[in-house]
């Protein structure tokens, strides 16, 4: 058993999945900071200085001056902005993936062009018929190939 998971998690395509995986997770956390750092504070400037991923909604009826207080208190709320926040960031994430998804199809359908398909006959080079391939003697003129 330890010799069929080894040959597992040693075959080209786990090592891959492995890679692709923490490769994913960083560009995850490259994307979060990019809407959370770059794209929303000057989205919440034009709406009219908010910041999304303070925005609440306090379920315990006691007022808090901000989530933080609202978590540290324990009151039960909903984090609508944090939500939008990982909506951007599943967005931005989705559509760079359907561009390399994109990319890399075309890349395939480039390389992958079907081959031409063998001929099936030949031209007998005495009367210039189509014969099959696989003939060593013309059927119209009875020459030998």
């Amino acid at each position: 058993m330890f010799k069929e998971f080894k040959a597992f998690i040693l075959r080209g395509n786990v090592i891959d999945l492995a890679v692709a995986v923490i490769i994913g997770a960083a560009f995850g956390k490259i994307v979060s900071s990019l809407v959370a750092d770059i794209l929303m504070p000057p989205i919440g400037l034009v709406v009219g200085k908010v910041d999304f991923s303070g925005l609440y909604l306090n379920l315990s009826g006691t007022s808090y001056p901000s989530l933080a207080a609202a978590k540290a208190a324990g009151a039960p709320t909903v984090n609508y902005g944090v939500f939008l926040n990982a909506t951007i960031d599943f967005l931005i994430v989705a559509f760079a993936l359907f561009l390399v998804i994109r990319m890399a199809n075309r890349m395939q359908q480039a390389v992958a062009k079907p081959a031409a398909a063998a001929p099936a006959t030949k031209e007998c080079r005495f009367c210039f018929s189509a014969i099959p391939v696989k003939a060593t003697r013309c059927p119209q003129c009875t020459s030998t190939l």
